[in-house]
């Protein structure tokens, strides 16, 4: 679930790359990084924490170029420590590269058994690393050949964004799992994770790149070169509409806010007529906020606040010696009372994963008078781990894979729990199980069967 950001021809390049990992924060808060080229060498600074802590008017002045790309990490694969921090940056025979990644590589692990023992040296857990190991022994072919020989040995998810001295290159898996796509801006290009990126620096949503395809961009211009041939059945993650993604985005060719509005909409066709009676429909905020004002239009009933995200919470925060209960809840969200005292409330989430989280919130809506709580979730239940670069839980962890509704009901403390169907799920993005990936949901490992 990591940010990447790309930029070519532009004189304040490593600026405008760190305005655009700001917007793509939301992709990762683990650690941040920026490399930039000024024509004849490639220049990095990273850092551990969000964008905001590790770049300073300093850090950024130094690095020169009309030329950058960027990272903010959510660590899958590799601890969190500064060495995974990412772009990663290498010489080798041919010159420098910088690589930035987001996905995760299924057999990343066999791939580093099998270099090691060929008497390469790694300097990150990563998986990513892997990546330029195989791009560095492929055999002296040119850049392009050697990118495509190595990923042609990979499987899992990559979108990645790459850097020489003199071109930016983007690339991503013929399954077309994470996100990425391309912008205009002036006479230069951008490339990024997602379209609320190309927004805050001025530039204009040009395309997607394509499963499968790899894109330079040079002092020519764009060219596109299609490496690995795209799979019949794409698994383009479907959990980037109901969480990941932010609303203002354009993701996989929709709009991201669109969606979510279209899932609470067949929410609440599903669940409402079951519940017959609420007096408002309230957002557990900010990711369900789409969903809950769908459900609230197609049921006809309020959309209220009923809930307060502080979004001023960094990475750490001191806990008082004092113990105060479910403290890392209250610190993130806070209660309207007098929104909810007495009131039937509909409550919206994007997701239930283990359940400890959902069952501390719906006692602070309890505590704040709420006469009855009726739980919709605008997904089906998470009943298995992603292996694809999202940092779920084991399967044994996961509270659906091993409770009935009821039993998960009982547990939450609600008088009625609803998911969406996964039928309900694909028809509200409109589309079947050949273009998404669902695997959480459903069990269907398209890519190597989860490896």
């Amino acid at each position: 679930m990591c940010g990447i950001f790309g930029i070519y021809n532009q004189p304040e390049a490593s600026k405008l790359t760190y305005l655009g990992l700001y917007a793509l924060q939301h992709r990762g808060q683990e650690s941040a990084g920026i490399a930039s080229s000024d024509g004849n060498r490639i220049l990095s600074f990273i850092g551990m924490g969000q964008v905001a802590e590790v770049f300073t008017q300093g850090n950024l002045d130094e690095l020169k170029g009309n030329m950058a790309i960027g990272h903010v990490r959510y660590s899958t694969t590799g601890v969190s420590f500064l060495k995974n921090a990412q772009p990663l940056v290498i010489n080798y025979a041919k010159g420098q590269i910088a690589l930035a990644h987001n996905g995760n590589l299924a057999n990343a692990g066999q791939w580093r058994a099998r270099l090691e023992k060929q008497g390469s040296i790694f300097q990150t857990s990563s998986d990513s690393e892997v990546i330029l190991h195989l791009i560095a022994k492929a055999n002296g072919r040119p850049l392009v050949p050697a990118i495509k020989y190595a990923l042609s040995k990979l499987k899992g998810a990559y979108s990645i964004a790459m850097m020489t001295k003199d071109r930016l290159i983007a690339v991503r898996d013929p399954w077309g799992v994470r996100p990425l796509c391309i912008g205009k801006i002036d006479k230069g290009w951008v490339v990024a994770s997602e379209s609320c990126a190309l927004d805050l620096i001025g530039a204009r949503y040009f395309r997607e790149v394509n499963p499968g395809e790899l894109v330079v961009i040079d002092s020519k211009g764009l060219h596109s070169k299609q490496i690995l041939p795209k799979k019949s059945d794409t698994a383009m993650c479907i959990f980037e509409y109901i969480y990941f993604s932010r609303p203002d985005s354009i993701i996989f060719g929709k709009s991201v806010h669109s969606i979510r509005r279209e899932l609470g909409a067949r929410l609440a066709r599903e669940s409402y007529p079951s519940i017959k009676k609420a007096d408002f429909v309230m957002a557990v905020p900010d990711s369900a906020n789409g969903a809950a004002i769908g459900y609230a239009k197609e049921a006809g009933i309020p959309y209220e606040t009923g809930l307060i995200r502080n979004h001023y919470i960094g990475r750490t925060f001191i806990e008082p010696n004092q113990n105060i209960r479910d403290f890392g809840a209250k610190i993130k969200y806070n209660p309207v009372r007098d929104v909810l005292n007495g009131k039937r409330i509909v409550l919206i989430d994007d997701s239930i994963v283990r359940g400890t989280t959902s069952r501390k919130l719906i006692k602070m809506i309890r505590n704040a008078g709420a006469r009855e709580v009726h739980l919709a979730i605008s997904s089906p239940p998470i009943t298995g781990s992603c292996y694809y670069g999202i940092d779920t839980p084991t399967k044994e962890e996961l509270i659906a894979s091993k409770h009935s509704v009821r039993e998960i009901q009982n547990f939450l403390g609600v008088e009625s729990l609803h998911y969406l169907s996964l039928g309900g799920l694909l028809e509200s993005v409109r589309s079947d199980r050949k273009t998404y990936c669902t695997a959480c949901f459903s069990g269907d490992y398209k890519i190597c069967g989860g490896c």
